[in-house]
């Protein structure tokens, strides 16, 4: 196998050769694969197959090759903009119907897959490898040489031990002055003695940390009875879904054979001799760079409790067998409830390795799993990465259909094939039934709802579902478009959706709020705060405000009176949850400008504007209270962090997007701010149509 460069490849996972640190695969060759949806990159070995399948002019902009579009006029107003931008956009729309894009970000993602690979024994195709370095060399800190919790944050233990880890698997070697430096930094923050808890697990995992290391992850958290304030089914999904595997390998302290690549790593990763290492003592060990989120006291009781009374002198062999037992069918029903797509690619590694130790090498479980890991790979100009999901397929598109729609341009014959297969693409995507056994897994039910990415994945959302389903709304009325989803299945979702809203009057994102915020004392994460339950948000409640407010304009019938008591409830948790200075907190981007645009866009759907809403008023003003002086707004993810307005050093297009579409939607009177903000907009926009990622817009668990 020959590379870009000429040099020949290395070894695989269990016999780690020293490849050239360099080396860079031939982009040419790489190639996304659409199929209903999922997205899969393939690297083509030979010529003949490169002839057989053409690079497309999506492989190549997300590659970073020239793609030869033309260089389009001028915008010299805003809907010669838009129409600039739609062009573009028609030439990256894939064949099943949805847009995708690079969606990472996190840096503790990939290190988890690179480690449950390793410890399965799971090949790893070469050019995934090369990428896979490629790109977390490309991620390294420039000043300091660590990684941190995501692109743009401080490095961290948990980043750069588990990073470091990922890139010695990968074939990096120890010497490279790079990876030097990187441990540099790891022994400056103490070495992974002080690592969080999920690095201590997935390093004890794979034999380079001992479990005594390793916080409490009982299973028998899963035999408590529902009605238990802290019984699991009670948390938030991803946390449930990723403690579910942690608790199987914990109880098992399942470590794979040791290789001469762990008794290295055993070396490199710790400032002193690793036999000579107390873990027990370093249980609640954690750097300060990590420490986001402290043990609470109770938890730090809690887990000294299970490790110096109920493990050794309580826990019977029949209780952990059951305990076990229970856990190892719920993975399964998870398995089963999302074809081995999962949750997101953090439990999808752990019940990988979950159901490696249980079903065995040569299972279908773990065949399925080894092809449902590159759901989450993504190639583009810097390497491979791992995806936060399998992908924004359904999500994306839906907001692409409603911005055509607004720009009323829906009925232009130019954009009308794009959009119909878009239609058809949601119309693929929406969920016609519920989970097998949705009550004994605890899941939310889905009929009619649409996910974040995929109807395979399979967990309802409650703003993509209120999304998708206007954009389905909008355009199936439009002259000339197919009716392809059906009344029935619209109520379908409508009915989903009201079995989402909280006591509250707000809105959550998977599923209604199940505990007590007091839960978020037992958060053994540290790295991420407000992870333990679900929680009221402005954006997914005016996701759904609007989305039933349309559905109720052309199907007033149906459901009438519950509908205008969700729409009330919704509309006075948006108003509570503004703050004093006029602005709204934002959990799924940064930050206040995503929260303001929604909460904005609520109101004004209840005809709540500037003129006749003193929230309004107050939103608006909070907003141009942060205009910056070129016109844009620029949020930095600091605002997620420290819930306080942090401004970017520079104005980012899409904030000030988001800035401007809160502002028109509440008719804020005075147009100056607006046009020098959309004027800076047009000016960014590129020859082509596009406009160029700047800083990271998505931070959540206010960490990551």
């Amino acid at each position: 196998m020959v590379y870009a460069n000429g040099t020949a490849s290395g070894g695989q996972n269990g016999n780690i050769k020293q490849a050239r640190e360099d080396i860079k695969t031939d982009y040419s060759r790489w190639r996304l694969l659409g199929d209903r949806g999922r997205q899969t990159w393939h690297y083509l070995e030979t010529d003949e197959e490169v002839e057989k399948w053409p690079q497309t002019i999506f492989d190549r902009y997300m590659l970073g090759l020239s793609t030869n579009l033309p260089s389009l006029p001028t915008p010299k107003t805003g809907i010669e903009s838009v129409k600039n931008a739609l062009e573009f956009f028609s030439h990256l729309q894939l064949p099943p119907g949805n847009w995708a894009c690079d969606y990472g970000g996190p840096m503790f993602l990939l290190p988890g897959i690179v480690i449950a690979a390793y410890v399965t024994q799971t090949s790893m195709p070469e050019p995934h490898r090369i990428e896979m370095r490629n790109y977390l060399y490309a991620r390294q800190n420039p000043n300091d040489g660590g990684w941190g919790l995501h692109i743009e944050g401080d490095s961290t233990v948990f980043g750069t031990a588990m990073n470091y880890v990922a890139m010695r698997i990968l074939g990096a070697s120890a010497e490279d002055p790079r990876m030097v430096r990187a441990r540099a930094k790891l022994h400056q923050l103490g070495g992974a003695t002080y690592a969080p808890h999920w690095a201590k697990f997935w390093l004890s995992v794979l034999g380079a940390c001992e479990w005594e290391a390793v916080n409490p992850v009982p299973p028998e958290l899963w035999l408590l009875p529902d009605w238990v304030p802290f019984a699991p089914w009670r948390w938030w999904i991803h946390i449930r879904q990723v403690f579910l595997p942690m608790s199987y390998m914990y109880s098992k302290r399942w470590t794979c054979p040791s290789t001469p690549l762990v008794l290295e790593l055993r070396d490199e990763l710790y400032t002193e001799p690793y036999d000579s290492i107390d873990f027990a003592w370093h249980r609640n060990s954690i750097s300060p760079m990590d420490n986001y989120h402290p043990k609470s006291w109770i938890l730090r009781t809690l887990n000294s409790l299970l490790v110096n009374i109920w493990n050794p002198y309580l826990r019977t062999d029949s209780i952990a067998n059951k305990a076990e037992a229970w856990v190892e069918k719920l993975i399964q029903m998870e398995d089963l409830n999302t074809d081995y797509a999962n949750l997101g690619p953090v439990n999808q590694a752990m019940n990988l390795v979950a159901c490696y130790i249980r079903d065995g090498e040569g299972s279908y479980s773990v065949k399925r799993h080894r092809e449902r890991m590159h759901d989450f790979f993504w190639v583009k100009d810097e390497g491979m990465l791992m995806n936060g999901t399998n992908g924004v397929q359904t999500w994306d598109t839906s907001f692409l259909v409603q911005a055509v729609m607004e720009a009323d341009m829906a009925d232009d014959p130019r954009w009308k094939p794009m959009l119909l297969k878009a239609l058809e693409f949601l119309d693929d995507q929406q969920m016609r039934e519920n989970c097998i056994d949705q009550d004994i897994c605890y899941r939310q039910q889905r009929k009619g709802a649409w996910a974040f990415s995929t109807r395979e994945q399979g967990y309802a959302v409650s703003d993509c579902t209120s999304e998708a389903m206007k954009a389905v709304i909008l355009l199936q009325r439009v002259e000339g478009f197919p009716e392809l989803v059906s009344d029935e299945r619209l109520r379908d979702a409508i009915d989903t959706l009201l079995t989402m809203q909280n006591a509250s009057g707000g809105f959550a994102s998977y599923e209604p709020i199940r505990g007590s915020e007091y839960l978020e004392m037992l958060n053994a994460a540290e790295v991420f705060g407000r992870i333990m339950i679900e929680y009221d948000y402005p954006e997914c409640s005016t996701a759904v405000v609007t989305a039933l407010s349309l559905f109720h304009r052309h199907y007033p019938d149906y459901r009438a009176e519950e509908i205008k008591r969700a729409v009330e409830g919704a509309l006075k948790y948006i108003r509570r949850a503004q703050r004093t200075d006029g602005s709204w907190y934002g959990s799924w981007g940064i930050c206040f400008t995503y929260a303001g645009m929604f909460a904005l866009q609520s109101l004004a759907s209840v005809g709540e504007y500037y003129k006749n809403s003193d929230n309004a008023r107050r939103g608006c003003e909070f907003l141009l209270s942060e205009q910056m002086d070129d016109g844009g707004w620029g949020e930095s993810y600091r605002s997620c962090e420290t819930g306080i307005y942090t401004h970017h050093e520079r104005s980012q297009v899409v904030n000030t997007a988001w800035a401007c579409i809160g502002l028109m939607e509440a008719r804020y009177p005075n147009p100056e701010p607006i046009k020098k903000a959309l004027k800076m907009i047009v000016k960014r926009q590129q020859p082509n149509g596009e406009w160029l990622q700047e800083a990271i817009e998505g931070v959540f668990n206010k960490s990551w």
